[in-house]
């Protein structure tokens, strides 16, 4: 009777350890099946950590981090974002626009050495956008404001390289050196410099395909000198007419 005692006593202690491991293995697979629902990769890991200090005491597999995809950047931070080098819609828009007036720029260049206009054409990329600078007896005598017989043809193909589509701010721009003009017609270089501005965009807007609402005019006068005016040579450089082609603006929302 004392055997057979014994005996029971055993077999109770026996059925614990397989009971304790499937109890272990329901644990486990509650955790797998919690953390494949969840995006927050912080909560598993949580939930990982806490389950193997206490079932196993120390490290297991679970320790190492879970290939969860975490979102610590906004969907909508990351739609606004170029995929590839992260930079926003305002740089990537920028970008894109720099490098079409970089093209537009290589096309105008073109256009200059095949007329053989150098360097009485200029083109010069600035922060406001490609200029072309035209420089004096290209399109006006000193001290006159009227475009000259024979530059007409050099008037329509500098319009036809101004199309874009869609259009571009174009602004016209006059300058003069330091001698004053002080003639009936032009009494100061505010009245040439600005004559000059007026009456190319009037020439380059009889081109029906660009966009009158688009152009400005604008007389520097004497003021925004590329050259020395102590030389013949740095007042020629400072007579001029600029066509500034301006980048694109992104629009936003009031």
């Amino acid at each position: 009777m004392k055997r057979k005692k014994k005996h029971e006593e055993h077999v109770d202690e026996a059925w614990l350890l397989p009971y304790a491991d499937v109890l272990t293995l329901l644990l486990a697979l509650f955790i797998v099946l919690f953390a494949s629902s969840q995006v927050d990769a912080q909560k598993f890991n949580a939930i990982a950590e806490s389950f193997n200090s206490e079932l196993q005491g120390g490290s297991g597999v679970l320790d190492e981090q879970a290939p969860v995809e975490s979102f610590e950047t906004s969907p909508t931070a990351e739609l606004s974002e170029d995929p590839v080098t992260g930079e926003s819609p305002e740089e990537v828009f920028e970008a894109k626009d720099q490098q079409e007036l970089l093209d537009f720029q290589t096309k105008i260049d073109a256009y200059i050495d095949d007329k053989g206009l150098a360097p009485r054409l200029q083109t010069d990329m600035t922060r406001k956008g490609l200029k072309i600078i035209i420089k004096e007896g290209v399109l006006f005598e000193s001290g006159s404001a009227t475009i000259l017989k024979g530059s007409e043809k050099i008037t329509d193909e500098i319009s036809n390289l101004l199309i874009t589509d869609p259009p571009r701010m174009i602004f016209i721009e006059g300058h003069t050196d330091n001698v004053p003009a002080g003639t009936a017609e032009y009494p100061t270089n505010w009245e040439l410099s600005s004559a000059r501005a007026i009456n190319f965009m009037r020439n380059l807007l009889e081109n029906d395909k660009l966009s009158p609402q688009k152009f400005s005019a604008t007389g520097y006068s004497q003021y925004q000198p590329i050259a020395s005016n102590d030389t013949p040579e740095g007042r020629a450089e400072n007579r001029r007419v600029e066509v500034l082609i301006s980048p694109f603006e992104i629009e936003t929302e009031e």
